[in-house]
């Protein structure tokens, strides 16, 4: 008797997990990937107030605006992949508890170790949380149609997450303290637990052989090295320094055994064969390529506004909202474009319009042009979005759905990786083209010509201290060599926009859409009838 009621039971989960309540489930997703993104941007307008108050240190200060994105990035495989083997929705309530806990300790620290600390956990809290929402996403939506319009709305509340994320905490700095801007979490997190524990469905892997302990240790510490020494080079640190030097060096020769580690064991932690799909490795690929040519060029846009043009810190968060809205368009209208063109050809055509944008944009100059910018940001929103969005979908429907999570990190990886090395490619290129046109101002000593070099906002410094027409030559200079920076920066990232849409020939033409069941994995709470005791027979 009982055992006919059990099974019963099952396929009304199954089916409920399959059926209207999956975008029940979506909402719920949505909302934890909307704190994650709020989370990776809040912080960027309390940093004044946050350095007047707790008065830390310039390493003190780096680590506390860094230390959130690099343990996320670090430890994205690790919990993507004990996902599958632990169960997701576990994960990911477990990583809303964490992001509440944090939240709270880092709005009340006192001292700026404490608030490293609680950004450190943060970082554990988001890492837990982005690979489940991506990987139950795959499982609650078997069919590609679906899953696409289900992806293509989780990525416009990413983007509108980035972009709320200043607006709202310059906001709740007006009103109230720094410490504000976590306390917002701390709600949303309250009502995401209950709702997530009685909505969300239970999903994992196929569960064969034991979890690789070793080999996620191994990927954890690799990557945490490999980021941290990506983001040195991207603050312009000196290559050849130590602090810089070893944990890249590091890093990188713990992936390469981790890598080694994978092929050798009979159940790995990630299955490296699926890098073996052309769409999914090409999927891989154009992510990293897409953040590496965007991320840094986006951080000095919102230098030239503020510091060639004047704006105020407020006044380039909307001139960028175009940006975010255009983005947000691109993953609401993403699905459609995928069923019309395909893979190939829609992140193709992102790539290009993405590189139509870029080169738009180097018609911008010492003086505003707000109609040329609001072109070029609007293409520039669209397009990225658009080629992130194909790749993002192809990479998910390659992966087997046993292995959603660790493929729903792979790709979480690869953007922060891609985010990481852009800006200390793009940074490089940058100082590179504005370093020279400081050399040789007229009446400025050298000494000051080379603190000049450093960046523009230093320029800017030099040029005050030293006043009349050296200090106004100088300053001139600065933001012309700015403007020309600019350009071969644009030039630069317009040639690996080109690159990635040849790469992008490689992904399929169509979308398949095979008649794929709901995973038998699946499993939505069961309803209040179902959950009494058995009855042995």
């Amino acid at each position: 008797m009982s055992g006919t009621t059990t099974a019963a039971v099952r396929p009304r989960r199954r089916a409920a997990g399959a059926g209207a309540n999956r975008w029940v489930v979506l909402v719920v997703l949505c909302v934890s990937l909307l704190l994650v993104a709020l989370d990776a941007t809040v912080l960027h307008v309390a940093v004044p107030a946050v350095t007047e108050d707790l008065r830390p240190s310039a390493i003190q200060l780096l680590w506390i605006v860094d230390v959130y994105p690099l343990v996320c990035a670090s430890l994205l495989i690790l919990f993507g992949t004990l996902g599958d083997r632990a169960g997701r929705r576990r994960i990911l309530l477990l990583g809303y508890f964490l992001f509440g806990v944090a939240s709270a300790v880092a709005a009340f620290a006192q001292t700026a170790e404490m608030l490293i600390a609680a950004r450190a956990l943060l970082g554990v809290g988001g890492a837990m949380i982005m690979p489940a929402t991506l990987s139950i996403l795959r499982q609650v939506f078997p069919d590609r149609r679906e899953r696409a319009l289900a992806i293509g709305l989780w990525s416009a509340v990413a983007a509108v997450g980035a972009a709320v994320g200043p607006l709202l905490g310059g906001f709740l700095l007006e009103h109230f303290w720094w410490g504000a801007v976590f306390l917002v979490n701390i709600p949303l997190m309250l009502v995401s637990i209950p709702i997530g524990r009685i909505l969300l469905p239970e999903s994992r892997g196929d569960g064969t052989g034991p979890w690789d302990v070793t080999g996620a240790l191994m990927a954890a510490a690799g990557l945490f090295g490999v980021v941290l020494g990506v983001k040195r080079l991207g603050g312009g640190e000196n290559p050849a320094s130590p602090f810089t030097l070893i944990p890249l060096l590091a890093g990188a020769a713990l992936l390469v055994l981790f890598v080694r580690r994978q092929r050798r064991l009979p159940h790995p932690l990630v299955d490296l064969r699926m890098f073996r799909r052309p769409a999914f490795s090409t999927s891989v690929c154009c992510i990293v390529l897409a953040m590496l040519a965007l991320v840094g060029l986006e951080l000095i846009a919102a230098q030239y506004l503020q510091l060639v043009l004047g704006l105020s810190p407020l006044a380039t968060g909307l001139r960028l909202l175009p940006l975010t809205v255009a983005a947000m368009a691109a993953g609401l209208a993403g699905a459609r474009i995928l069923r019309r063109f395909g893979p190939r050809r829609m992140v193709c055509f992102g790539f290009v319009l993405t590189a139509a944008a870029v080169l738009t944009l180097t018609a911008m100059g010492g003086s505003d042009d707000p109609p040329l910018l609001l072109s070029g940001f609007v293409l520039l929103g669209f397009g990225l979005e658009t080629t992130l969005f194909g790749a993002y979908e192809s990479m998910l429907s390659e992966a087997p759905a046993n292995q959603a999570g660790g493929a729903a990190a792979i790709g979480e990886t690869s953007y922060q990786l891609g985010a990481g090395i852009g800006i200390a490619l793009l940074g490089t290129v940058m100082n590179a083209a504005y370093a020279p046109g400081l050399r040789s101002v007229r009446g400025v000593p050298p000494s000051a010509s080379d603190a000049a070099a450093h960046s523009l906002g230093e320029a800017y410094d030099v040029a005050r201290r030293l006043g009349g027409s050296a200090g106004a030559a100088l300053r001139r200079a600065a933001r012309d060599s700015f403007v020309h920076g600019l350009h071969v920066t644009l030039l630069v990232s317009a040639g690996l926009l080109l690159l990635g849409a040849v790469m992008a020939l490689r992904l399929p033409r169509i979308m398949h859409c095979p008649a794929e069941p709901a995973p038998a994995e699946v499993e939505l709470p069961a309803p209040r009838e179902a959950q009494k005791p058995r009855v042995s027979a």
